[in-house]
């Protein structure tokens, strides 16, 4: 069973003091024990209000790997990640352009919800976490990239590829090309695209997820 160390060594207060889920994420272990080891993460505050960990899910050994932001409302009520609208869209838009949802692991940058209330207890609001926020959660992305090995990464959204290419990315200056970066010290292809919950909000609606479908088929095509 995995076992996680009480605190960050020299971390005032409480363990989410740290902001780092380093102390959390056992080493030498498999998706499934990090999976059990992030329930139990208090690696940020955001841990307090979610009701769960929504750790990443899919094919361990997939050749292409999806990270989101975070975990929307029905998410966070699942566990599971990509199960909400923007997961249903996601879906279709994948299969559209080529490449089998049900091939894929998907995850999020960030593993716990982060939201607002729309007055008292009304519904949550989705918040979007800060980059501290994101940093802290890096070390299980981390691990899960180095376990899954995927081909190709498609980052869905701006806090998925700040979680990766640091601060300075913007996904609308590269939506839809094949980057080549150098992660955690590994060689990795990477698409960005929107996450699938802009398309939601748009405006146009169909044109957004055109574009969506036409970033993922840059995917398909570099996993040909």
């Amino acid at each position: 069973m995995a076992t996680t160390k009480p605190k960050a060594a020299g971390a005032p207060g409480e363990p989410e003091d740290a902001y780092t889920a380093e102390p959390f994420v056992p080493a030498h272990a498999d998706l499934a024990a990090l999976r059990e080891a992030a329930a139990g993460c208090r690696g940020c505050p955001l841990h307090r209000d979610a009701t769960q960990t929504v750790f990443g899910a899919g094919n361990a050994g997939a050749r292409v790997m999806l990270v989101g932001e975070q975990p929307g409302d029905q998410e966070d009520r699942r566990g599971r990640p990509f199960v909400g609208p923007a997961g249903k869209l996601l879906d279709r838009a994948l299969a559209e352009a080529g490449i089998d949802p049900d091939e894929a692991y998907v995850t999020n940058a960030v593993k716990h919800f982060k939201f607002t209330r729309a007055g008292p207890g009304g519904r949550r609001i989705h918040k979007a976490p800060t980059l501290r926020e994101t940093r802290a959660c890096g070390p299980w992305l981390a691990a899960e990239l180095a376990l899954v090995g995927p081909e190709l990464i498609v980052l869905l959204g701006a806090t998925a590829g700040k979680a990766l290419l640091g601060s300075s990315f913007r996904v609308t200056e590269v939506r839809g090309t094949v980057l080549e970066e150098e992660i955690h010290g590994r060689p990795e292809r990477l698409v960005p695209t929107v996450h699938p919950s802009s398309v939601l909000r748009a405006d146009d609606r169909e044109g957004a997820y055109q574009g969506l479908v036409s970033d993922l088929k840059v995917a398909a095509r570099a996993l040909a």
